[in-house]
């Protein structure tokens, strides 16, 4: 967007400077650092409120539905083979372990570099029982509602819960651990045992793929190919574009990614648990 004479007034009108005469030689005005900041300001939100105008209410719809001010919870059960008694733990150097304790669960998030400042806004995690699997999202579309998604995951988790992941021991346990102390609360996943598949894939195939990350283990390994996904990079502006007013396709597109996510971490299990 250009600035024009009239956005220039509008500054001048707002710091208390004199206003400029059309027609007359405007004075030489050294700017401060403070008005930019101030002239950008003013137009990103003449800017916003111009873009959210255009937005029709269908497109910012989004799935599942809110189960408090701010917090929407998306459900899915997908059909399950049946699942054997125990499922052997030698491709994690562990003991055999029951399929049924396992919550696999993964995060979306406003940025990578992670610390205080990086927050999930969707927490997906998925579950076997009754010959399924449950498959669950929480997503934020305030950041008032993020105690209540704190809360909320908690409450999925049992004393006996074995948490699964792909690098959520670096990345995701870490992350939710932060933002459990920011509010105050106990970090309900601290005393719970933790698979993290990233590890035993790396050991099993690193050298016989370009490298091991999630999606290529799904092509190489599990023959999965996803289809219009988002990659994980572009989450944080979809899920900001549409706290700003934008529509919610993109952010759309983030839920099915954490779902094929957290369906990948159920089928790598099994794979790794049985071959």
């Amino acid at each position: 967007m250009s600035v024009t004479l009239a956005h220039l007034q509008a500054l001048k009108r707002q710091t208390g400077a004199r206003p400029v005469t059309p027609g007359a030689k405007a004075p030489i005005v050294k700017h401060g650092v403070a008005d930019i900041h101030r002239l950008r300001q003013l137009l990103r939100i003449r800017e916003t409120r111009f873009t959210q105008s255009l937005v029709r209410p269908e497109e910012r719809e989004l799935p599942g539905k809110e189960i408090a001010p701010g917090l929407r919870l998306i459900e899915a059960q997908l059909p399950a083979e049946p699942l054997p008694a125990t499922t052997s733990g030698a491709f994690d150097r562990r003991e055999d372990f029951d399929p049924r304790r396992i919550l696999f669960f993964d995060t979306e998030t406003t940025g990578l570099a992670g610390g205080t400042g990086t927050r999930a806004f969707m927490i997906g995690a998925a579950h076997w029982g009754d010959g399924a699997l449950h498959v669950r999202h929480l997503l934020i579309t305030t950041l008032a509602a993020e105690t209540a998604m704190l809360e909320l995951f908690a409450s999925w988790l049992d004393a006996d819960t074995l948490l699964a992941s792909y690098n959520g021991k670096s990345y995701d346990a870490p992350l939710l651990r932060t933002r459990y102390r920011l509010a105050r609360m106990l970090d309900p996943t601290a005393q719970l045992d933790h698979v993290d598949l990233l590890y035993p894939s790396r050991r099993r195939y690193r050298g016989l793929y370009e490298n091991c990350r999630l999606a290529t283990i799904e092509r190489q390994v599990l023959k999965i190919v996803r289809e219009d996904d988002l990659p994980g990079s572009e989450a944080p502006a979809a899920w900001l574009g549409y706290l700003r007013g934008g529509p919610a396709h993109n952010l759309r597109r983030v839920a099915r990614h954490n779902h094929q996510d957290v369906v990948s971490l159920s089928r790598l299990m099994l794979h790794l648990g049985t071959s």
